[in-house]
């Protein structure tokens, strides 16, 4: 994975788990994340529930190209399952490996993600104070990833955004670049744990 490939991984939701009135949309991703060495052309088909905001489908849209690794697959039940993680990652053998969540989810999730997964990651455009002060409650809060996604950015990215989107994704030095529909957008991509180590 280490280095440029020109392979196209098809991935998305099936037909039998997408919910009635999804609007399905087909994105092609030339991912470059340098800083995890991972280089690949994504062919995704996600489907946008009726519930979901186009700005939640974005940052579903770039956590899954910034987790990649093999045994990624987005969520069987959509993102109306309670008990499964928008994008897993699950070893040969079914086990949880990365539970990535998106937006702003509720302690009581993390917590119980926490400890059916090895890692745990959140990407999100929100500051996740609340959360954050309910850290005592999740279990190893201080080894739950969040990445923020500035909202600029996403909102950018949604502005382009159609049934058929075509886009590059950069990672590099903290920051994320995506060239779409022949616009450049970039902006810092802040890591850091859902709580500090005491």
């Amino acid at each position: 994975m280490g280095t440029p490939s020109a392979r196209s991984k098809p991935a998305g939701e099936r037909a039998s788990d997408v919910a009635l009135g999804a609007t399905i949309h087909r994105v092609t991703v030339a991912l470059s994340d340098v800083e995890r060495g991972v280089y690949e052309t994504l062919d995704l088909r996600l489907a946008r529930h009726p519930s979901e905001t186009t700005r939640f489908l974005v940052t579903r849209l770039l956590a899954y190209a910034l987790s990649y690794e093999e045994g990624i697959a987005f969520s069987k039940g959509g993102i109306s399952d309670t008990d499964q993680p928008p994008i897993a990652v699950h070893d040969p053998t079914g086990i949880l490996l990365h539970w990535v969540d998106v937006g702003s989810p509720a302690a009581e999730r993390l917590h119980k993600a926490a400890k059916a997964a090895r890692r745990v990651s959140v990407y999100t455009t929100s500051e996740l104070g609340p959360l954050r002060e309910r850290a005592g409650e999740i279990h190893r809060a201080t080894e739950i990833e969040v990445v923020t996604i500035p909202p600029a950015l996403a909102a950018a990215i949604e502005s382009k955004l159609d049934r058929t989107t075509a886009m590059e994704l950069v990672r590099s030095d903290g920051h994320l670049y995506v060239t779409v529909a022949g616009v450049s957008i970039d902006g810092p991509l802040v890591v850091e744990p859902l709580a500090a180590s005491t």
